[in-house]
Order: structure tokens, then C-alpha cells, then sequence
């Protein structure tokens, strides 16, 4: 791959020895060329903002005006300069084995390196269409905790999606950006604040939706058609994107889905303050006048590698109010924000909390260590005293916690599954069950639970789902027919109900059988209720 993914072309021999054997498209002034494959046509790669380096580090994001010359949109772009991963020590070997599927799966195509200069997206679109075609449009926000993740990622390619939505006579294309991560996209402070660049990674998707508005139906897709989608910070991010702007989608799109994940469970910019004096402080910008030009100025590796040294304890790097973008804390937004008008599917996997609990399998032997786990971790500032009910609503039988349904099998330490019980209801089932509470009356809402997959150790672990949604698989088929309809059902199968606070129906995807069943969320509904009530008061 080239060094420089933004160089255009002018007058290049690729496009006259490709005019006639691969796809191109007019962009402006500019060709861009992309690839075939069967019957699905992928332009990768394409740059969509400014690339933020230099003056632009820690701006918001330009979008791109115009195109010049020859673009080759074979390959994917730089994705964005990824955070460490944290890897839980001494992984149990059967779990490491488990997780396999899910460690190929999230690999980076190969020959692509990170770059601060990232901004970039893909379009995969049905072969042979035309400017006019008017398709709908899916757009995906990859998730990562927003300290990693990209649109190479093996899971994200698209094509298979496309593919399956021309099968089912309900072409769509599909639309993967790249957004800022970690230190370059949500750093917090009173200094970010007052600068008004906050959630940079949540401005560059919606600069990247933008793109798609002013540019999209050159490639035969339709503006007024998206439909956003993503899993975990990706769906956090669909969330925001549902009220920023006070809840005026701008055109930007017409309806979302979000795969584990609705608010996020924080405060103000200014609550990580200590965040932005570490990192001033070991990149050396502690005694400039300005430390936000400083940080501007000096190595991007010097910023990523204080970004790897934050201690984690109080998740540093998550979208945060800010005065512009997200203007209440995100888990009063559902009772006090406006929401856009459209429709919405949500839906979490059976096991949402098993892969996030393994660091603490050494520190919580008893009541008393997981109630100190808790505080610390989960709900910063709760006392005991505050904390003594989920004792009783999540007891420390291995046979109540998760990998849900699986007796006393999986329990790798005293309080793993328990605590597993709680983070995913903390952080996904609480969340999501607001939302459905308070928005559901006056939209069409369509709620989900994937119970497939069952992996030793981690059940049906956080990502799971995309094995389906991305496969293709059944979950595909129901999300394709609601990105073209509005409505996920087709003329057969089992039929999914729009969801209702009373009935609470439920689409569930399975093993075994029953693939497909209708089920009712209310699986610990006193304990997410508990958590709910007490993230409100205990944020992040």
C-alpha cells in the first residue's frame, strides 16, 4: 500500500487500463477507480475529510470539497492509530481457543498501516448500477471502546451484506468509515472543552455522513435512504448521533440500528481533567502557554504512547458532554433529550459482560472484594451502603451469573460469573431497556436478543452477534429488509413485532432447533433497574 493514500493521479495509465475491466466512478473532477468481485463492486479508501495532522490534530474535521484526478480505490485506507489492547492476563486456555473465531475475525487486512492521516471510507455497492439507482444506503461505525477499531477489519468488509440484499431483491450499499480514537478523537478536559473539540471521533462520523449526503448518489445510492449502524462504541455512537442537534438527524439519515450498545454511563469533559494534565505532562507540553497548540505540535507516536500509559480505571477515552455535540449526560438523554423521529432496532447478546470481566478475577474471592470491584470500576463513588442490594439481586451462585444458563460450569474464579451478570446489565441490558422505555410508544422499535453461539467460557459473548449480521445470516436478511423498508420483515419466516413496554416481544436468535423464536426481556428486570438507578446517580 502506498505511504500517502490521498495521492490522485492526474492523467494515470490506470484509468485507461481499467476503464473497461474494473468499476469507476465520477467524483467531481476526479476518477475513481475500485474492484469487482462477482457481483458486488468496492471503492475503498476514499478520503472524506482533511487528514488531521499538523494544525488540524485535535480540530474538528474538514470535509473534503472536491476530487482531482485519478483516485485508485483498491486499497483500504490508514486506519486510525489504535490504543494497546488491554489482554487480560493468563486467559484460561479453553477461552483463548473460543475466542479464536473472534480474534480472525477483527484482524486488519494485511498490508494496511496506521496513520493519524485516517479519514477515510469505503463504499461496496451492487455491480453494474447506475448514478440514478437511488439505493438505500447502509452506513457502519465500527466499535472498539473508542480506543480502537477500523473499517480493514475483516469482519467489515461488507461484501457479503450487499451480496445477500441482491439476493433478496432489496439491494443496498454499503458504507464503512474510519473516525479518530483514543488521545486523537476523545480526549476531555477543561482545555478540549473551551476549545469546542469534544468527541472528535463523533464529529468525524458525522462529517462522514455528510459525505454520504453530498456525495453518495454518484455511486447510485439515495441520501434521503441511510440507515446507521454499529456494534458497541459504534451503537454508543449511533445513540449520540439519535440526539445531537437536538435530535434534527439534518437529513443525515433516516433510521439506525445498534447491536450492544445505547448510552454510555458518563458525565462532563471536565470530570477527566486528570486524563489531559497526564498526557500534557508526559509528552512535555506542561509549561507551554498553550497546551493544546503543544500537543499539536509533537510526535503522533509520542501521543499514543501516553494514551497507552492512562491508568483505565476511569475509562478515559469515552464520549463525554462537551457544550455542542452532547449537550446531557448520555443516560439522561432518553428522559430528558430529544430523540430523532425514526425508526430504530437495538438488541444486545445473551452474555454481554463476559468478555470485560476477566481482569478481575484475581481481586473479587468474595462479597466484600466484589462490592470494592464494583465501586471502583463500575459505579465510581457508590459506598457500600449504596451497593448492598445487588448482593441479593445477583447472587454469587456460579448458576445465576454468566455465560447465563450453563450451571457451575465456567466459574474461573469465586465472583467471575457474577460479576460477568453485572457488567452486561451495567453497561448493555440497563441502557438498552431505557431507551425501549422511553421512546418506544411514539416510533416503531424493534428489540433483539442473540443467544447463538454458546463459547466455552465467554457464552454468547459480546461481538457474537456479528458473525450473523455480517455472515450472511438470518439477522443480515431482517436488517437488510429494514434499511430498504423501514420494516425488517419479509412475506415469510417468523414474523418480528415492533416492541411495547407491556409485552416486551423480543426477537431471539438461537442454537439448536429453533433458530427464530419469539421471547419476552425480562430476564433480571429487577437488577437492570437496580443498576440503571444507580449509574444515574454513579456515572463515570
Amino acid at each position: 500500500m502506498p505511504s500517502n493514500r490521498r495521492t490522485q493521479h492526474n492523467g494515470s495509465s490506470l484509468a485507461s487500463r481499467s476503464r473497461y475491466t474494473t468499476p469507476s466512478v465520477r467524483l467531481g473532477h476526479a476518477t475513481v477507480i475500485g474492484a469487482r468481485n462477482g457481483s458486488v463492486e468496492s471503492f475503498l479508501g476514499i478520503p472524506y475529510a482533511e487528514p488531521p495532522v499538523g494544525d488540524l490534530r485535535l480540530q474538528l474535521p474538514r470535509l473534503t470539497q472536491s476530487y482531482n484526478g485519478t483516485l485508485n480505490a483498491t486499497n483500504y485506507g490508514h486506519p486510525c492509530l489504535q490504543q494497546a489492547a488491554a489482554t487480560p492476563a493468563q486467559l484460561p486456555p479453553e477461552v483463548l481457543q473460543a475466542l479464536e473465531p473472534l480474534l480472525v475475525a477483527s484482524s486488519v487486512t494485511a498490508d494496511v498501516t496506521e496513520s493519524e492521516d485516517c479519514l477515510y471510507l469505503n463504499v461496496v455497492r451492487p455491480a453494474n448500477i447506475s448514478t440514478g439507482a437511488n439505493l438505500p444506503v447502509i452506513f457502519w461505525i465500527y466499535g472498539g471502546s473508542f480506543t480502537d477499531g477500523s473499517n480493514a477489519m475483516l469482519f467489515y468488509n461488507g461484501t457479503a451484506i450487499v451480496q445477500r440484499s441482491i439476493e433478496l431483491n432489496r439491494p443496498a450499499i454499503y458504507v464503512a468509515l474510519n473516525y479518530r480514537l483514543n488521545v486523537f478523537g476523545f480526549l476531555g478536559g477543561k482545555e478540549v472543552k473551551e476549545a469546542g473539540i469534544g468527541n472528535l471521533g463523533l464529529h468525524d462520523q458525522r462529517t462522514a455522513l455528510r459525505w454520504v449526503n453530498r456525495f453518495i448518489r454518484l455511486f447510485g445510492g439515495d441520501p434521503s435512504k441511510v440507515t446507521i449502524w454499529g456494534e458497541s462504541a459504534g451503537a454508543l455512537s449511533v445513540f449520540l448521533h439519535l440526539y445531537t442537534n437536538s435530535g434534527d438527524p439534518e437529513g443525515l439519515f433516516r433510521a439506525a440500528i445498534m447491536n450492544s450498545g445505547t448510552s454510555v454511563p458518563t458525565r462532563d469533559l471536565t470530570e477527566v481533567q486528570g486524563t489531559y494534565d497526564f498526557v500534557v505532562n508526559q509528552v512535555g507540553c506542561s509549561n507551554a502557554t498553550d497546551t493544546l497548540a503543544c500537543l499539536r505540535s509533537v510526535p503522533a507516536d509520542s501521543l499514543l504512547n501516553a494514551a497507552n500509559m492512562v491508568s483505565n480505571d476511569n475509562t478515559p477515552f469515552l464520549p463525554r458532554v462537551d457544550g455542542s455535540f452532547v449537550t446531557t449526560p448520555p443516560m439522561y438523554l432518553p428522559s430528558r433529550g430529544k430523540i430523532a423521529d425514526v425508526p430504530l432496532i437495538t438488541g444486545d447478546v445473551k452474555d454481554e459482560g463476559t468478555l470485560f470481566t476477566f481482569g478481575g478475577l484475581d481481586s473479587t474471592a468474595d462479597d466484600d472484594e466484589f462490592i470494592s470491584y464494583v465501586s471502583r470500576f463500575l459505579l465510581p463513588g457508590a459506598t457500600p451502603a449504596d451497593l448492598r442490594s445487588l448482593l441479593q439481586l445477583y447472587p454469587s451462585d456460579p448458576a445465576a451469573g454468566s455465560p447465563f444458563d450453563t450451571g457451575d460450569a465456567n466459574a474461573f474464579s469465586p465472583q467471575y460469573k457474577r460479576l460477568s451478570a453485572v457488567f452486561g446489565d451495567w453497561f448493555f441490558y440497563g441502557p438498552r431497556r431505557l431507551l425501549l422505555e422511553k421512546v418506544s410508544a411514539k416510533r416503531p422499535v424493534y428489540n433483539f436478543l442473540s443467544a447463538r453461539g454458546n463459547f466455552t467460557g465467554v457464552g454468547d459473548f459480546h461481538g457474537s452477534d456479528l458473525f450473523n449480521a455480517f455472515g450472511p445470516g438470518d439477522m443480515t436478511d431482517y436488517f437488510v429488509r429494514f434499511v430498504h423498508d423501514l420494516d425488517p420483515n419479509g412475506p415469510t419466516g417468523i414474523q418480528w413485532p415492533r416492541y411495547n413496554t407491556s409485552a416486551r416481544l423480543t426477537l431471539q436468535f438461537n442454537d439448536g432447533d429453533v433458530p427464530i423464536n419469539i421471547t419476552v426481556d425480562n430476564e433480571r428486570l429487577a437488577g437492570t433497574e437496580e443498576l440503571t438507578s444507580l449509574t444515574l446517580r454513579f456515572p463515570l
